[in-house]
């Protein structure tokens, strides 16, 4: 059957649309800033829920349009970080399903990560075992599995927007900002992955066994894009790109030492997300430093493509 999967992140709204036969239909992405001011206020602002509302209103105008039927049975709204971690939550889920008559499910960190792995850990190629990094808006989810099944996750508060609003204040920022950037990023990350040390153990797993570092979700395309010099964002070309970690390093830190404009005139950065690149790309380069890895693989298929999957049965 035809499906529509909504992810509702901390930066973006995502949709994916499947046919009968699996195959995608429509995959679109919208930068709405849901997580503005979450990390400092603990609640969503009323212009945020505004534009998020109204984008997804733009999602159900689209799968309507492609005959996927408005029920839960064929589409599903998942919300991440920045709903999960407000104490408004519910306002704003009473504002979607008043708008589009479908209810939002907030999902935790743990099934964040389960959607994570399940959508990209079988759409590049890969070494067991491997780990999933998902740089988000508000959170960073690290999970680590072989044969596609998952061994242990966590979810860290730590995302491109959250990272960005607590260091990177200058535009572009100072070379202090810079700095306690990269220090927030290193400390949050290590926690991250002591905890999932913790996961793994029982499972006679270490974080040195890992073979492989799979990197999901719009930083990462977007560094990958920039890698491979596109003019525009090309999401064929960047499936499956290799992004070693002295690229990465120096990626990050070019995009850190550029203003918003330099960032957003760059062909394949898409609108809305020149704001906090320069977060993201800190994070992912501090996540792959700590892991150990040479390099990182970067997946167009992640948790989106599982949330379709799933409801297709």
């Amino acid at each position: 059957m035809s499906v529509a999967a909504v992810d509702v992140g901390s930066n973006s709204v995502r949709l994916l649309i499947v046919d009968d036969a699996g195959e995608r239909v429509l995959r679109d992405i919208v930068t709405t800033r849901l997580a503005e001011g979450v990390d400092r206020t603990g609640r969503l602002a009323d212009a945020a829920i505004a534009r998020t509302v109204a984008a997804i209103v733009g999602c159900r105008d689209r799968w309507v349009g492609a005959g996927v039927p408005t029920d839960r049975a064929h589409v599903r709204i998942a919300a991440t970080s920045a709903v999960r971690d407000a104490a408004d939550r519910d306002r704003f889920r009473t504002a979607v399903e008043d708008a589009v008559g479908i209810p939002v499910d907030v999902i935790d960190g743990e099934e964040e990560a389960s959607l994570a792995f399940a959508g990209a850990s079988g759409a590049v190629p890969t070494e067991d075992p491997c780990v999933v990094v998902d740089v988000g808006g508000g959170s960073t989810e690290l999970v680590v599995g072989r044969a596609g099944e998952v061994l242990a996750s966590v979810s860290t508060q730590l995302g491109c927007v959250r990272l960005t609003e607590r260091a990177l204040h200058g535009d572009p920022p100072s070379d202090a900002e810079r700095a306690e950037a990269s220090r927030v990023a290193r400390a949050t990350l290590a926690d991250g992955l002591a905890t999932l040390a913790d996961g793994l153990a029982p499972h006679g797993v270490t974080l040195a066994d890992v073979r492989t570092v799979v990197a999901v979700a719009g930083t990462a395309t977007t560094l990958a894009a920039l890698h491979l010099g596109l003019p525009t964002y090309e999401e064929a070309r960047i499936h499956g790109t290799v992004v070693a970690a002295d690229v990465l390093d120096t990626l990050a830190a070019r995009l850190a030492a550029s203003t918003v404009a330099e960032r957003a005139a760059l062909g394949p950065v898409q609108p809305g997300r020149a704001e906090v690149l320069h977060g993201g790309a800190i994070v992912l380069a501090a996540a792959l430093e700590l892991l150990g890895r040479p390099a990182l693989v970067v997946s167009e298929a992640d948790s989106l493509d599982a949330l379709a999957a799933r409801l297709r049965g």
